[in-house]
């Protein structure tokens, strides 16, 4: 196996996205990267560097478009306390002043506001960081500017952050390369990826596309910001916050070279941000990519989880999870933690004391029922209708307890509020949404 530890020389075909230019930049600001940078962009620019890119991240059209973008993704105020809502209201002259500010080389980045929320499924908890309004904002500029210098040459088994691609996407071709025969896989986990991220290192990475030092300088003050969880707050030394604008792309940026290295390897990696599994048709392919990929991380300054990075028969019982669904045995379903975490919703909206009408919980219940349906429903069929049973028993317990009565739901429950019943009153029923789309797609 070619040693993927190297830098690639040149990035292979076979990782670059194809398309043509005006479907491929559709995505881009247009306010910035006007037809001329395009056709830079894709011919390639002298020494592979782009200068002078600052005045495309002060413009005003820039940063209005940074806030409309920040705005739509709404989230909680900064250290600063300002929320989204109030910087609007004074939007021309804060964008004028972060304009301004950006221009002459003095502005200072704010700290993070540190919370921590739980992980899907989990007991534990994961950091979060919350720049201020205008952080967001001047983050965003940057991104709207640097997206496609680096998106142009990123690999075509990079699914995470990207534009027009999304979870999805690295699904299906996990379940293809699965169904090719590619069965033993390399279930990796980067550990805290997101936090120790080497700054030295990935400012470098960026430095290797972007000499424009008012750039790289506004970049490394986002990561050298301040992470407020306490009152006196910590520099960060390594990392760069989840909650962050740019983060998603840095973070890219990191494990590009990894990405690149194993295309010219001729692996077959789906990746989608930190979370990655590498499909093999042998054991021993599988272990020797393991090696590399120990050897990778640990010249990256990065960490592979001891006890969830793992080598799988996709064929045998156990399995892998990857992006929510667990894969075994040429099947898919929703993985525990996304059952747990699905079923946890489902009794937020059944309680047997909740007081509001049947429809109303109905309403709400739908919301759940659909919108959890729209991501997992590649799954086998059998999962849908032992959920749909599941959550009828939680609509019965509630009727059952409202005429006095205790305990769950089932039994001559079932005859009294049928299965025809609930769908009268226009529960969602995950079974015949199922069958549904199964018949829409053989069609």
């Amino acid at each position: 196996m070619k040693d993927i530890t190297a830098d690639p020389e040149t990035v292979p075909a076979m990782a670059k996205t194809s398309g043509d230019t005006q479907a491929r930049w559709a995505w881009v600001e247009a306010a910035v990267w006007t037809e001329r940078m395009l056709t830079a962009l894709e011919n390639g620019v002298q020494g592979g560097k782009w200068y002078s890119l600052m005045d495309k991240v002060v413009a005003l059209p820039t940063l209005r478009k940074a806030f409309a973008q920040v705005k739509a993704n709404r989230g909680a105020a900064g250290v600063d306390h300002v929320t989204v809502e109030q910087f609007e209201q004074r939007l021309e002259e804060n964008l004028e002043k972060l304009s301004r500010r950006l221009r002459e080389g003095k502005y200072q980045a704010q700290a993070v506001r540190r919370v921590w929320i739980p992980k899907a499924g989990s007991k534990e908890k994961r950091p979060l960081g919350i720049p201020t309004v205008m952080d967001r904002v001047a983050q965003a500029a940057v991104l709207a500017v640097l997206e496609p210098i680096f998106e142009r040459d990123f690999a075509e088994h990079s699914y995470g952050f990207r534009p027009g691609r999304g979870c999805k996407d690295a699904l299906r071709q996990v379940d293809a390369l699965l169904k090719q025969g590619h069965c033993w896989v390399v279930d990796a986990d980067l550990k805290s990826y997101f936090d120790t991220i080497p700054h030295a290192a990935l400012l470098g990475r960026v430095g290797a596309k972007i000499a424009d030092g008012a750039v790289l300088e506004l970049i490394a003050s986002f990561l050298r910001g301040k992470a407020m969880s306490t009152v006196e707050g910590w520099s960060p030394e390594q990392g760069t916050p989840q909650g962050a604008v740019i983060s998603p792309l840095l973070s890219n940026i990191y494990l590009d070279p990894l990405d690149h290295a194993m295309a010219e390897a001729g692996e077959q990696m789906v990746r989608y941000a930190d979370d990655f599994v590498v499909l093999c048709r042998s054991r021993e392919q599988a272990e020797a990519v393991l090696r590399q990929l120990q050897q990778w991380t640990r010249q990256a300054g990065l960490r592979l989880h001891e006890e969830k990075t793992r080598i799988v028969d996709a064929t045998q019982p156990g399995g892998f999870d990857f992006l929510g669904y667990h894969f075994e045995q040429g099947k898919r379903r929703p993985r525990g933690k996304s059952l747990r975490k699905f079923k946890a919703a489902v009794r937020e909206h059944t309680r047997r004391t909740n007081g509001h009408s049947l429809s109303t919980i109905l309403l709400n219940l739908n919301r759940t029922l659909s919108g959890w349906f729209a991501y997992y429903k590649h799954s086998h069929r059998y999962t849908f209708n032992t959920l749909d049973c599941w959550v009828r028993m939680r609509l019965r317990s509630i009727l059952r307890r409202r005429q006095g009565r205790r305990g769950r739901g089932r039994g001559w429950d079932n005859n009294r509020w049928t299965n025809a019943f609930f769908a009268e009153q226009g529960l969602f029923s995950l079974d015949r949404a199922h069958a549904l789309a199964c018949l829409s797609s053989s069609r």
